[in-house]
Formats: C-alpha cells, structure tokens, sequence
C-alpha cells in the first residue's frame, strides 16, 4: 500500500519532528511505501502542501492519508468532514494515529458518522444563533450590515454605469437589426 503521510504545524518556530518520526516509524512498521508531506508556517487560507497533496490523492496516487492527529489534518470540524469525505468516497483510506482512528473500518465508519453529525449540528446552532441576533437587533432598531466607512461618505460616479449600461442596451438592440446613436439610449 502506498500512503501520503502529512505533518502540519502552523508556525516556522514549531517542528514536525515528533509528528514525522510517529507517521514515518508506523509505515515502517506496516511495511507501507510513503511520501512524506510536510507544511511549515501554514494559515487558514494557505496550505499549499496539503493542496498538493490533495491533487495526488485525487489522482491516485495514494490509498490512503495517515496524519499524527485530525486537528494537523483540518483546522475546522467542517473541513474535516468534507476532505474525508470526498477521499473515502473515492476508496482512500484515512488513518488518525493518535486518535486510534481508521475510516476505512467498520468503528472508524461509525466514528465519522459522528463527527459528521457533530459538525452539522454545530453548523446549525451557529446558523440559528445568527438569525436570532439579527432579529434582536432589528426589533433594537440596529443598523444591520457593513457600517459606512469614508469611501461612503462621497458621492459615487455613475457615469461609467450609465454609459455601460447604455451600451449594453444598444448592443441588444443592435443583435435585433436596430441601429440608433448611443445618446438614444443615455437618460
């Protein structure tokens, strides 16, 4: 079996190599081919080895992902369904050491069920909280959205609008056979 072994830590001050030597030292023991994928000073938005990663999985070049632990895996409970998910649908394994967790195995399947249901429930309660204090600040009297900022307090040009609209309207009218000046269509 070939595994893709991925370490995560979030900042260039922190090291995998307590995560490394767990991962490398089980597919030694397991008798598994490896790459090794190793992300340093990663963020929400930016995890290039982990996309990369990805993209090979999704390629199959790997039957399964083996992390040290879920949370180096994902940094959210929703990310962290939706990646499993789509790897266990396409038949790659996904393997937790230190939470004892293999998703390929029947305890493993029940464990994600879960999680699953966990995030959804965590969604929902986020999402019901939200109309809630929007409501609440409604009947308040509360402005809702984005407070007005400096570029608010001027008035905007609409002559670029106009005039592009003007166009787009002459363009119609073009594609039908009608031909007129482009002050016909300006207000």
């Amino acid at each position: 079996m070939k595994v893709a072994l991925y370490a995560r830590v979030s900042t260039h001050t922190q090291t995998n190599d307590n995560q490394i030597i767990r991962l490398v030292t089980h597919a030694k023991n397991m008798g598994w081919e490896f790459e090794l994928f190793e992300e340093i000073e990663s963020s929400r938005k930016t995890r290039p080895v982990k996309a990369e990663m990805l993209r090979r999985l999704r390629a199959k070049e790997f039957d399964a992902v083996v992390v040290f632990k879920l949370d180096r895996f994902a940094r959210s409970t929703t990310e962290l369904i939706f990646d499993i998910k789509e790897l266990l649908d396409k038949q790659i394994a996904f393997i937790s050491l230190s939470d004892n967790l293999d998703f390929t195995t029947a305890s493993g399947k029940l464990h994600f069920q879960i999680l699953a249901a966990f995030a959804e429930f965590e969604r929902e309660l986020i999402r019901e909280r939200t109309i809630e204090g929007i409501t609440r600040a409604k009947h308040q009297g509360k402005a809702l959205g984005r407070p007005k900022g400096k570029k608010d307090s001027k008035k905007r040009r609409s002559g670029g609008y106009i005039l592009r609209e003007a166009q787009k309207r002459k363009s119609v009218d073009e594609s039908k056979g009608l031909h007129r000046e482009i002050q016909h269509y300006l207000p």
